[in-house]
């Protein structure tokens, strides 16, 4: 008996390695990302922000865990979910309200007093308050002790409102070309820019929502996304002295200083506060740097939860109209609760959702360095 839990320990000790092993190489990765793109661009300046503001994510999210576990902001567990999950049941949430701030403040002391400093401010404005809409369905959630708190149409109705002045903002200044870069074809969509924006805005935030189920997955995509459309924007604009390269790669560097708390066993849970401001943080930048494409080929993880739960639906309606009887096409969405039910192991998941997004920056980065997208 005795033999056979020491065998069991040792397992989980190999197991927590890997995982460890895991986050060093993607910090690691993303650091020499950082300096090599700081040796070629010569104006870029990513790999102290990056450093940094993982240093302090790091510790103001650490330091934050007992303070949520003291006035009891914990996850609930939906009955309905995998029912490995009620472990989880207890882990402090709310963790977004830790980590997006010091994103946003260290990238607005990187952009202080320098040219076009006001998009600084606007795409600020527009991730604070989406973060205070995931706040708001976080604390309503705790309140109601179900995993739900702002109805859909709620949520829906105060992002398209918070979108729709972001977009009139940006328009009004000029923060956004109405000239749409799709697959190295120009677009011009004059003002369709407006239901553009809010569209974006509100698939990104919502697909980020979804994306965030298991351990350390949003937050480790995210940190490759993020670096991912830092190093595009540099491709694309190598001699322009005001990029939002050094807000991207600062938080992707606030991601990754949360992931090292909610690596597996997550210490603590992002909630919507985190989930839906890095939405519309994605959002934002792409919409005014204009890589919408490159985010939806970098974000692919992120659509392919999105989808996978609006087939399952689609797909159960039609059929109980049709056979009287609602049938699935998954064991459960979005799709990473899929693979869990079929007896895949969740960092396994979670690792191979992380290699498939590298790879998808790496193809997004191979299509930026083409000559037709540098002509």
């Amino acid at each position: 008996m005795e033999k056979s839990k020491k065998l069991l320990d040792n397992k989980k000790v190999s197991f927590y390695n890997s995982i460890n092993n895991h986050i060093l190489v993607l910090f690691g990765l993303v650091t020499i990302t950082c300096v090599f793109s700081d040796f070629y661009f010569k104006t870029s300046n990513l790999t102290i922000p990056f450093i940094i503001t993982t240093l302090v994510s790091s510790i103001v999210t650490f330091i934050g865990i007992p303070q949520l576990k003291k006035i009891k902001i914990k996850q609930i567990i939906r009955q309905e979910g995998p029912k490995n999950h009620f472990i989880k049941q207890g882990t402090p949430t709310m963790g977004g309200i830790f980590f997006i701030p010091i994103g946003i403040i260290i990238s607005n002391i990187i952009y202080f007093n320098k040219d076009n400093y006001d998009i600084i401010l606007t795409l600020s404005f527009v991730i604070i308050f989406f973060m205070f809409i995931g706040f708001i369905d976080d604390l309503l959630s705790l309140k109601k002790r179900l995993n739900t708190g702002l109805s859909s149409n709620q949520k829906i109705l105060l992002q398209s409102f918070i979108s729709l002045i972001f977009i009139i903002v940006c328009a009004s200044n000029n923060f956004i070309p109405q000239n749409i870069l799709i697959a190295n074809k120009i677009v011009n969509i004059g003002n369709l820019i407006y239901p553009l924006g809010i569209f974006v805005l509100l698939a990104e935030s919502n697909s980020t929502n979804l994306t965030d189920g298991l351990d350390g997955l949003l937050s480790g995509c995210s940190v490759l996304i993020f670096t991912g459309l830092a190093i595009t924007i540099l491709i694309e604009n190598p001699n322009n002295d005001f990029t939002l390269a050094p807000l991207c790669i600062a938080m992707a560097g606030a991601c990754m200083g949360f992931l090292f708390l909610n690596k597996y066993p997550a210490k603590l849970f992002m909630g919507d506060s985190g989930s839906l401001a890095i939405g519309a943080c994605l959002g934002g930048i792409a919409l005014i740097s204009n890589q919408l494409w490159s985010i939806l080929i970098m974000g692919g993880i992120l659509a392919a939860e999105s989808i996978s739960v609006i087939m399952q639906v689609s797909f159960f309606k039609i059929s109980k109209r049709l056979k009287g009887k609602g049938h699935k096409l998954f064991l459960m969405t979005p799709l990473h609760h899929h693979f869990e039910l079929k007896g895949n192991n969740e960092s396994l998941i979670v690792s191979s959702f992380w290699i498939v997004t590298l790879f998808l920056v790496i193809i997004n980065l191979i299509f930026s360095l083409s000559p037709n997208s540098l002509n």
